[in-house]
């Protein structure tokens, strides 16, 4: 994300929850008052969005000092320190709630990231990601994913085609499809086709294609579809990706595997902000 998109993005979500002010904190806490807190793992984890939140932080304090103590992507036990710091109090508890939501969201998606990577080990395939994303998030969640270990599908509309079931119905076939989509794009834009069944796939390798996302295919149509491709185009899994079946749907010899759950179903990892200054204790 663009420095430009990334301070713009957080002060909507810091607007969102401050609104015309944070009425409870600027009641209580002096000006100039300054603490000092930690963020603290509750379990155990993969942290991903330290710099992002140091900057949430900033924003509202510019001079607040932020100390990371583990590294982005780094793997944490529970009640394991992962930043330090200092600045005003007002700016610590205001930021705090925003702060803590992103944190906690990535590195959530993070650690289910790395648990589906760490199933493919030794296996050439890739964990994608998909447009499964939280309105507004996405650029979070996306990098949340590069973070655990993952690897991006498209951004976003404009960033590929994807020829679904809907769109070759509405197309009349899957041949008229490609041809109209050849007649409005450039040749750098990857063209990638949905195939449901065998017959569907020996239909788009006749055609100028990049790319096929086999979906919902069972392990056996899985491997017979990869064998009649040969290498021909790229090829993605996806649908019925589980921790349990990611690793022989792997072994099929797909390329990828993409799980939109990474995005829409992950848990948050649990993280608390706690002031370490006297008379300021456990906030969370």
């Amino acid at each position: 994300m663009h420095p430009i998109q990334l301070r713009q993005s957080i002060r909507e979500m810091l607007n969102e929850d401050i609104g015309a002010g944070d009425i409870t904190t600027e009641s209580l806490v002096e000006a100039n008052h300054r603490s000092s807190a930690v963020l603290l793992a509750k379990q155990s984890g993969v942290i991903a969005g330290l710099p992002i939140v140091a900057l949430v932080f900033q924003e509202l304090d510019p001079h607040l000092e932020f100390q990371a103590q583990v590294a982005e992507g780094q793997k944490v036990e529970a009640y394991q320190t992962i930043a330090v710091l200092s600045g005003s109090t007002r700016a610590i508890l205001t930021a705090e709630r925003v702060a803590l939501n992103l944190l906690q969201r990535m590195s959530g998606i993070a650690t289910l990231t790395r648990q589906l990577v760490d199933q493919l080990e030794g296996l050439d395939c890739r964990v994608l990601d998909t447009r499964k994303t939280t309105p507004g998030l996405r650029q979070f969640e996306k990098y949340a994913v590069r973070t655990g270990g993952g690897t991006n599908h498209r951004f976003g509309l404009s960033h590929g085609v994807m020829l679904k079931d809907n769109h070759i119905a509405f197309a009349g076939s899957l041949e008229n499809a490609v041809k109209k989509v050849h007649k409005r794009v450039g040749h750098m834009v990857q063209i990638e086709v949905e195939a449901d069944t065998l017959e569907q796939v020996q239909e788009a390798l006749s055609l100028p294609i990049h790319a096929l996302l086999l979906d919902n295919m069972d392990v056996e149509t899985l491997r017979k579809a990869v064998k009649m491709i040969d290498g021909k185009v790229w090829t993605e899994a996806s649908g019925g990706i589980t921790p349990d079946t990611i690793r022989s749907i792997a072994e099929t010899g797909v390329n990828a595997v993409s799980v939109g759950y990474l995005t829409h179903s992950a848990t948050a990892l649990d993280i608390s902000l706690d002031f370490v200054e006297e008379g300021i204790e456990n906030h969370a």
